[in-house]
């Protein structure tokens, strides 16, 4: 998730067992090991279901099906040990109170949107990479800006790197992912800068899936939470 605090849990229980979270979790767990399987043959694996915006953009030759299901497939793939750690981690952390709030079928429909959002937006600032686009940070990125809009006043048990220690400190969740996202715009602008065609963390990814999270939660939250918000507004 390009981040240097690490949150290990969160001050709200979640009232319900959060079934799609867990699912996503382990779906994503399983095909990475899928992938670390395959040895030399990765690269074509991931060339094929990972997202390419220029071949997806420019290709004459490809079948809409071929188009669309990069979108979906890409955002359950990983590119190493520390990238799916640390992307399951955030989703343990912030993804069971935003399902509890949404409810099962809403909060994964809700994840697979902000994710879609989260891949056009990364494409929008570089069209022409041919570098493919893994990872489901984009959809993580979409539940933190729910959590956000959902439960601002949390606190996040966090492990913060100062010099050579390592404190535990409860932040605020609205000032956690406040600066979370303050981190991720500076270092999306940043970004369009230096080479397109390296690699590396998909910024603007981020920023797309926490922006569209954010306009999206409220219409996926369960009915007697909208309309409580509409009450009180």
């Amino acid at each position: 998730m390009g981040w240097v605090m690490i949150p290990l849990r969160d001050t709200i229980p979640s009232s319900s067992f959060p079934f799609v979270n867990v699912a996503i979790i382990i779906l994503n767990i399983l095909i990475f090991f899928y992938e670390v399987s395959l040895g030399n043959q990765i690269h074509l694996f991931i060339n094929k279901y990972g997202l390419i915006p220029a071949y997806l953009i420019f290709s004459s030759d490809i079948t809409t099906f071929e188009r669309i299901y990069p979108f979906f497939t890409s955002m359950f793939l990983h590119g190493g040990w520390f990238h799916l750690i640390g992307n399951m981690l955030f989703l343990y952390v912030f993804g069971d109170n935003v399902e509890d709030r949404m409810g099962h079928f809403r909060y994964l429909l809700f994840y697979l949107l902000s994710g879609i959002a989260a891949a056009f937006t990364q494409i929008l600032t570089n069209i022409y990479s041919t570098v493919p686009m893994v990872g489901a940070s984009g959809a993580i990125s979409g539940v933190l800006g729910a959590y956000m809009l959902f439960f601002p006043t949390s606190r996040i048990l966090t492990l913060v790197p100062i010099f050579f220690f390592i404190q535990l400190v409860e932040i605020p969740a609205v000032v956690f992912l406040f600066i979370w996202f303050i981190i991720q715009f500076f270092s999306g602008i940043a970004s369009l800068a230096v080479a397109q065609n390296t690699g590396g963390i998909a910024f603007w990814a981020h920023i797309g899936g926490f922006v569209s999270g954010l306009a999206l939660a409220r219409f996926f939250q369960k009915r007697r939470y909208y309309y409580r918000a509409r009450w009180f507004r």
